[in-house]
């Protein structure tokens, strides 16, 4: 299936080799036109080979036992009738990656909440379960990093279990109505409608977790309110789960403003990241702010993601780790020049 890794001498290269009882299980392993094992070569950097029920795993030595560990413990999985996706190859390689001793079944398992259609949500990373854990155990919780950490996809799986479980009354969605280049002033048509575009991934996430129908029931009861940062000011929010996405948006002001109106029985998660700022510039993020002015306060938790949490394809953790190369030399470009 693969070519030795060009970027070794063929004589150094370690090889490991496996093989599997049930052909079912292994088929479901290996996925459509081995599509999961070409996933797990890019994202484990190796090179695999199968031959009916046997399969060699080449590369350096720790990424071959990276792999092997990933493979032995999906197929378990597989074995038990758990149906695999893609996504299971790349966030089972990132958390043995973050700590090889983990057992994938606990991160695996840990079923937020079940949509009528599509599957059960789970974590899909050490860091992710970590994080999970956190806005359980804590009223305010900040997860920062990068797009396609799953930050806010979670917060509002979580949101919508604390609702069902009636843990909380009721749901509140926000976020800055910031973006490059764009005021709400020069957006054609009602209010509402200059701010769908700011809101829509959260609709979107929402969507996703109940059924259309019962998403609009509920919004339109109250239960769950989708709204602008601004509409947040002058409120006390009691027995509520408040998310405050695209936090690096929002100016110290505004951040102070949205935790201050937290009430009894109310939790909030804060995410974002700090690299993707669209304020003006010379303007402070709130988010940036808030991490030097809360980091000791205690009964806040700060979860931070990096590229190596990206649970998308794994060519975005590439594209992330590319423009940050490019960033970063800019930047020293730039300090050279304004060095003596």
């Amino acid at each position: 299936m693969s070519e030795t890794p060009r970027t070794q001498d063929a004589t150094s290269v370690h090889r490991e080799k496996l093989t599997f009882t049930e052909t079912e299980a292994l088929v479901e392993l290996c996925g459509y036109g081995n599509s999961r094992l070409k996933l797990l070569e890019r994202t484990a950097e190796v090179a695999v080979h199968l031959r009916g029920t046997e399969m060699t795993v080449e590369g350096e030595k720790a990424r071959v036992s990276l792999a092997i560990n990933a493979l032995q413990q999906l197929y378990v999985f597989a074995q038990q009738g758990a149906g695999l996706a893609s996504d299971d190859v790349v966030r089972a390689v990132n958390a043995l990656r973050a700590n090889a001793d983990v057992e994938l079944k606990s991160i695996f398992s840990d079923t937020i909440i079940k949509p009528k259609r599509g599957r059960p949500i789970t974590p899909k990373s050490l860091r992710q379960k970590q994080y999970v854990d956190a806005v359980r155990e804590a009223d305010v919780v900040f997860g920062i990093g990068p797009a396609g950490t799953g930050k806010t996809y979670l917060a509002v799986a979580l949101a919508v279990r604390m609702l069902q479980d009636k843990v909380v009354k009721r749901i509140v969605l926000t976020r800055p109505a910031v973006e490059a280049g764009e005021r709400l002033g020069f957006l054609p048509g009602t209010l509402e409608e200059k701010v769908d575009p700011y809101l829509r991934p959260l609709f979107d996430a929402l969507n996703e977790m109940l059924d259309y129908e019962r998403a609009r029931k509920l919004l339109d009861k109250g239960v769950i309110e989708v709204a602008p940062l601004a509409f947040m000011r002058g409120r006390t929010l009691n027995d509520s789960f408040v998310i405050f996405d695209e936090a690096q948006n929002s100016t110290p002001e505004q951040m102070k403003m949205l935790l201050t109106r937290l009430g009894f029985g109310s939790k909030a998660v804060i995410t974002g990241d700090v690299t993707q700022s669209d304020l003006p510039s010379g303007n402070r993020s709130g988010l940036v702010d808030a991490q030097r002015v809360l980091g000791n306060v205690s009964g806040i938790r700060f979860c931070e993601f990096s590229d190596g949490d990206v649970v998308r394809h794994p060519l975005v953790m590439e594209v992330i780790r590319a423009y940050d190369a490019r960033d970063r030399a800019r930047e020293a470009r730039l300090q050279a020049k304004e060095e003596p």
